[in-house]
């Protein structure tokens, strides 16, 4: 459009350059053939517009917002008529302590209030794509910086105003998903009001204040403390109870035996016993008897 407007400007200033008696002829074919070259250079650049693939375009005539979307392509428009683009593709919106990792510098987490009382601050990432359809309705109602606009105040808010049902250990640990899944409702349902799809919600991190962490680990070290404790003794009892069973075995097989046996089973066996021990290489001469007859003599020579 300015290409336009400056061509319009040289094409009149030429014209006047040449009804102007007092001015050199000469300049005014060079003032107006540029003044056409930059008529035609601006109509080529305004009749023609280009869509980036992944984005949308929104026509403004006047002030008037068209109701028709252009898509990703070539188009061929109104030379007066102003394109906006959108991008439609999935957005990600970052809101962490960490400076460098979300879309505002410097700590840009959430500080929210439990239902305890206790400061917990969140880190949160927001996906969510622009509905194409929607973007005329964006344009007219709320303009390109929806991100400022929609997305930051809708997602900290829904965190603030459901994060006061919980308590602060609780949202760091076994309510969390539920958590999630509440917020991610409330925000689903601000931005389809608003031409946005929320397509994912992650909690990155939940950090609880410096004397709840101190008293969770207290708690998880003793938890481990008895766990140990408990090991040691079942395995103090498992070793007592293997002592318990070897003695009732010993005083069951002295028993038996007691019970059964004989005078000639324990001269069979005392025999059995000075055998072994006669052939034994360290053994030199053995004295056998039972004292009511000749011992037998044996020994390593004949």
């Amino acid at each position: 459009m300015l290409l336009i407007i400056l061509g319009v400007i040289l094409l009149v200033t030429g014209s006047w350059f040449k009804r102007t008696p007092s001015i050199n002829p000469a300049y005014s074919p060079v003032i107006s053939v540029s003044g056409i070259a930059m008529l035609l250079l601006g109509l080529s650049f305004s009749v023609f517009k280009v869509i980036e693939p992944g984005k949308v375009g929104v026509k403004t005539l006047f002030g008037k917002v068209e109701n028709d979307v252009l898509p990703s392509g070539l188009h061929f428009i109104n030379p007066l008529v102003d394109v906006t683009t959108f991008d439609a593709k999935t957005q990600n919106y970052t809101m962490s302590g960490q400076s460098n990792e979300g879309q505002k510098e410097g700590d840009d987490a959430i500080r929210i209030l439990s239902a305890d009382g206790l400061e917990v601050t969140i880190d949160l990432s927001v996906l969510f794509r622009l509905k194409a359809d929607q973007a005329p309705f964006i344009l007219q109602n709320i303009g390109a910086d929806y991100l400022d606009k929609i997305v930051r105040p809708v997602s900290r808010t829904a965190i603030r105003d459901n994060a006061v049902y919980y308590e602060a250990v609780a949202l760091y640990s076994t309510k969390r998903q539920e958590f999630q899944d509440k917020i991610y409702r409330t925000i689903s349902e601000s931005f389809a009001k608003r031409g946005l799809e929320l397509q994912q919600l992650l909690i990155r991190n939940i950090t609880l204040p410096q004397s709840v962490r101190a008293t969770i680990e207290s708690k998880i070290n003793a938890e481990q403390d008895a766990q140990k404790m408990q090991f040691v003794l079942q395995k103090e009892r498992q070793q007592a109870e293997q002592k318990r069973i070897q003695a009732q075995g010993i005083a069951d097989y002295q028993r038996i035996i007691a019970t059964n046996l004989t005078e000639q089973q324990l001269q069979y066996e005392s025999i059995q016993a000075q055998k072994a021990i006669a052939l034994s290489p360290n053994t030199k001469v053995i004295l056998m008897g039972n004292g009511k007859g000749a011992p037998i003599i044996l020994g390593d020579k004949n």
